[in-house]
């Protein structure tokens, strides 16, 4: 049996999508812990960006922090992290905390760069003027630059969330739920139809996530064509 039969067999087996650890529910823990994760480091890089790319303060620590995020390998920080974890709590300390800790550093970075540089992009002149009409700069920030910057951030977060979920399947290695659970049982039972199925599954997840979010940034573009402010050069030169 070929690898493609063996494959279109797994996921056309009725046994497969019902029961405790069936397609439906890991495919739900999957998009559980992906989004947790992704709420995590959004509450963390997504103000961090937007009072950088303000102020203009604080850009080379967390460029520096941001390198850092990007050069430790994923599966590094599991390993890093669960130590201490387990300790604190034996259960999920050891299966879930870890992984969540892992892709919260890998979303932080295109987050915190594409949010910094969009807010930082907008037209110097359109700020000037919102102050000039007596605007906090909290008001600047809100009703101004995040408005115009919007797409460039949005940016971020989906690439941040189409890696999350094709990198959370590393967390099955210590236990975890989701697809990746498919890809370490079909490698222990030496099954190609549910390796390359739960492959299937998780590449299938990450373009849909990815269509998603396009479709969000394209609505925000819409709507951004109504503020002139909007620096196209730094929404193109930013890594998406």
């Amino acid at each position: 049996m070929s690898v493609v039969t063996a494959t279109v067999a797994w996921l056309t087996d009725p046994a497969q999508w019902s029961g405790a650890g069936a397609i439906p529910q890991r495919l739900l823990e999957h998009i559980g812990l992906s989004a947790v994760s992704l709420l995590i480091a959004v509450a963390i890089a997504l103000p961090a960006g937007l009072a950088i790319g303000h102020t203009r303060r604080g850009k080379v620590v967390a460029a520096s922090l941001t390198n850092i995020g990007r050069a430790i390998p994923s599966l590094a920080v599991i390993g890093i992290v669960l130590p201490i974890t387990a300790a604190i709590d034996p259960q999920l300390g050891f299966k879930v905390y870890p992984t969540l800790v892992a892709m919260v550093i890998l979303a932080i970075p295109p987050i915190l760069v594409n949010t910094e540089a969009g807010i930082a992009g907008v037209d110097r002149d359109l700020v000037e003027s919102a102050r000039a009409m007596g605007m906090r700069e909290t008001q600047v920030l809100i009703s101004v630059e995040i408005p115009v910057a919007l797409s460039v951030i949005l940016a971020g977060v989906r690439s941040a969330a189409t890696q999350i979920v094709a990198t959370m399947t590393l967390g099955a290695i210590f236990g975890s739920g989701g697809l990746g659970r498919f890809l370490v049982e079909g490698i222990a039972q030496n099954d190609d139809g549910k390796i390359f199925g739960g492959v299937v599954l998780v590449a299938g997840l990450a373009l849909l996530t990815e269509a998603a979010f396009v479709t969000i940034e394209r609505a925000a573009a819409w709507r951004g064509r109504e503020h002139p402010g909007t620096n196209r050069r730094a929404a193109a030169s930013v890594p998406t």
